[in-house]
């Protein structure tokens, strides 16, 4: 992301133009800071990151409500490898300007370069969301907040967003998609079905709405022959793609084509740690009478995800012959 705060270039020029001919009339206190301020940028573009961190210091001094100096100070920090520094000037720049998009950004990167992934995600989220209501027409940074609320399982926020984007451009295949997506988490699979549909309309060769319809309408055990055409046809663009090569395994499950199951299913694994190929994977050794491999596959999903209660039950069921 391009931080608008930095001033650099022809406006540091005109800055020091205004400045030197008295044409900018400011206090004392206003023009210390300043003065610090500029050199401290001078020092940043030479990569003095130490001599821009002190002259970021000394501008704070005389101006200590400044979200901007705030801000390229943490930038500096940063580069300096001073990562707690660099997260207590961010949040004093948030403190003194909520509003701004850069801070809450690069304090996502902070967090996310910390591993600290739900962290990251919020002030990403806030980014975006500050940003959405400088550009309200800019559909990337939309789509940018869908991404984050489908990851966080946020699904109705989801649903609202990908819904704002088809209200700008309402034939966009992604948001179509993406919307399916939402709906399908708000566990509504016919209005997912039919933005599936739409968005094949849009763009017949989407390998992912093909793959993802085809793998509802297999789920559901009906249109299997559609399913499997378009699975196919998801194959055919993205051959080694392992979440395709999963609906095709399960296609099969559901027509009670078991050994092809399995041989697809392990092909599927291979490709793409995931724990709900290990669940299918499960479920197709156990119908094989194969409850040794199916529990080890059972196991294998509930670690990936612990959440996975249907695969716990499977476990419990199969650990005391009930299953």
């Amino acid at each position: 992301m391009a931080f608008k705060f930095k001033m650099q270039g022809v406006l540091f020029c005109f800055l020091l133009t205004l400045f030197n001919t008295g044409a900018l009339a400011l206090d004392n206190k206003t023009k210390s800071a300043l003065d610090h301020y500029i050199m401290a940028v001078m020092y940043d573009d030479l990569g003095e990151t130490s001599k821009a961190i002190q002259e970021y210091k000394k501008s704070l001094r005389f101006d200590s409500q400044n979200a901007l100096v705030h801000f390229n100070l943490a930038a500096s920090y940063i580069k300096d490898n001073q990562a707690l520094e660099a997260e207590k000037e961010l949040n004093q720049a948030i403190k003194i300007s909520p509003e701004l998009v850069e801070p809450h950004a690069l304090l996502a990167l902070l967090y996310s370069s910390q591993q600290k992934i739900d962290l990251a995600a919020r002030e990403y989220e806030i980014a975006l969301g500050n940003a959405s209501r400088l550009e309200p027409r800019n559909i990337d940074i939309y789509k940018d907040l869908g991404a984050i609320y489908l990851q966080q399982k946020k699904f109705d926020s989801a649903q609202k967003t990908y819904r704002l984007i088809l209200d700008i451009v309402p034939f966009d295949p992604e948001a179509h998609f993406y919307l399916a997506h939402s709906y399908y988490g708000l566990k509504n699979k016919d209005t997912a079905i039919r933005y599936l549909k739409k968005t094949l309309e849009l763009k017949p060769d989407y390998a992912e709405a093909l793959n993802y319809l085809g793998y509802l309408y297999a789920e559901e055990g009906r249109n299997l022959g559609k399913s499997e055409a378009m699975i196919r046809k998801a194959l055919e663009i993205d051959p080694d793609n392992g979440a395709y090569v999963d609906s095709l395994g399960w296609l099969y499950f559901k027509k009670g084509k078991l050994k092809e199951a399995k041989r697809e299913l392990e092909k599927a694994s291979k490709l793409l740690e995931d724990p709900v190929i290990y669940d299918h994977l499960g479920d197709v050794c156990f119908k094989l009478k194969d409850r040794v491999s199916a529990e080890l596959n059972w196991q294998k999903a509930l670690q990936m995800d612990p959440d996975l209660e249907k695969v716990r039950e499977k476990l419990t069921g199969i650990n005391k012959k009930q299953f």
